[in-house]
């Protein structure tokens, strides 16, 4: 056993523990062993009795309002395991002061973190604060409600009913997130070319209703991910990047960033792959593997996904991973997920079909599909085989429909086909 983000070991009782009694109860509970030292080594306490009710009086004297927790004698009455659950009336103070946990160290909240703590107490997202800018319009809010759900009336009631405003303290925060011009960040895109030296493309969209964000992030994306190809008297689209992957993806991140922190969502497009980085962990309440396990949903910005929810962008019940992940069952690379405390990374890769490749086919083609080298003799230097087992790789990997066969002669051309990187 060894110290955790939510475990903590204290040979002797002193007060040091409080502060992590405060940091489990703010964010999502804990359990701190007294009589284990540092390494986890069992010490025992030389009177665990005694020490429960010391314990006792040291949370419930110091630390405000009085926290949800449970005391438990363990190893035959040598140690006490103090568990401390999340609590409902945050924030919870110590000496005045609130704490969280980083990593296994416990460490005063910030002014920012603080406000996030109090209105998570009263049960407030900043999302329903009132915002700064009373003097705000709709037009494009107003155009996507006709065109989805048919509309035609909007009004007072209806941003009333979208819950973006309250006719005691006027629009709100997502109601300035939706409006046509606004003081928000948005979206800050960069398109690389063969390294991160070459910019092909820079846009920036902000300060303007989140709609817009994401309808002129889609448009740069079908730009450089999708084309058509022209297969005798038909023409066919191909996506290099699932676009239903990359819609759920920027929904989310749009969705569920933390907004009042001034940093835009980054999106970095390669020719292999697309980063998309929101500011803001996960919420409080939901671990990693339920995230991704799609089995608890838990809305940051509730308003927001409810209006998203209805123009259906996305769908409320938190299966946007779900989603992702599905599109690329039948892909040779699969999309990644990062975590942090203040921010989300996915990433999804350029779609490349799994054709059961066998090992040696799948270096030829890692080959063809990160260089421009097409000739047998290009290929053969890197591939560490001899030329007529490279050849004959690529002959077995033309009739899997993988490899395009391109002239003759000393003149032959490999490629990958297009169809296989797109679908």
């Amino acid at each position: 056993m060894r110290e955790t983000r939510t475990t903590e070991f204290k040979e002797k009782i002193t007060n040091t523990f409080l502060k992590t009694v405060s940091a489990f109860s703010n964010y999502d509970g804990g359990e701190i062993f007294f009589g284990i030292d540092d390494n986890g080594n069992i010490k025992g306490l030389p009177d665990v009795r005694q020490a429960c009710l010391d314990i006792e009086n040291k949370v419930n004297d110091s630390i405000t309002p009085q926290p949800d927790y449970t005391l438990e004698l363990q190893n035959h009455d040598r140690t006490i395991k103090l568990t401390v659950k999340s609590g409902t009336q945050k924030p919870y103070l110590y000496k005045s002061k609130a704490y969280k946990r980083n990593d296994t160290a416990t460490i005063e909240v910030d002014t920012l973190e603080l406000s996030r703590l109090i209105l998570e107490g009263k049960n407030i997202r900043f999302e329903e604060l009132p915002c700064e800018d009373q003097e705000l319009t709709f037009d494009i809010l107003c155009q996507k409600l006709k065109e989805c759900i048919q509309i035609e009336t909007f009004n007072q009631d209806t941003l009333k009913t979208l819950n973006l405003y309250n006719s005691a303290v006027g629009y709100n925060n997502a109601a300035g997130i939706l409006a046509d011009k606004n003081h928000f960040p948005g979206i800050d895109i960069v398109k690389f070319g063969e390294n991160i030296s070459v910019i092909h493309k820079r846009a920036t969209f902000d300060k303007i209703s989140i709609l817009s964000v994401y309808e002129k992030t889609l448009e740069v994306f079908k730009d450089y991910y999708q084309y058509e190809e022209i297969r005798g008297f038909d023409r066919k689209k191909v996506e290099k990047i699932p676009e239903a992957a990359f819609r759920e993806a920027i929904a989310n991140a749009l969705i569920h960033r933390v907004w009042d922190v001034e940093s835009q969502i980054k999106v970095s497009m390669f020719d292999d792959r697309i980063e998309i980085i929101s500011p803001g962990g996960l919420p409080s309440g939901i671990t990693e593997n339920e995230y991704l396990a799609g089995k608890l949903s838990v809305l940051r910005n509730r308003n927001l996904a409810n209006v998203f929810y209805r123009l259906g962008l996305v769908e409320i019940f938190g299966t946007g991973i779900t989603r992702i992940k599905q599109l690329y069952e039948k892909g040779l690379k699969q999309p990644e997920f990062e975590f942090s405390e203040n921010a989300i990374k996915i990433v999804l890769p350029v779609f490349e079909e799994d054709l059961n490749l066998t090992e040696d086919e799948r270096k030829i083609y890692k080959i063809l599909s990160r260089t421009m080298l097409k000739s047998i003799s290009e290929i053969t230097p890197y591939a560490g085989f001899g030329k007529s087992k490279t050849i004959q790789l690529l002959k077995e990997m033309n009739k899997k429909g993988v490899v395009k066969i391109e002239g003759r002669g000393r003149g032959t051309k490999y490629v990958i086909k297009e169809s296989v990187r797109g679908n």
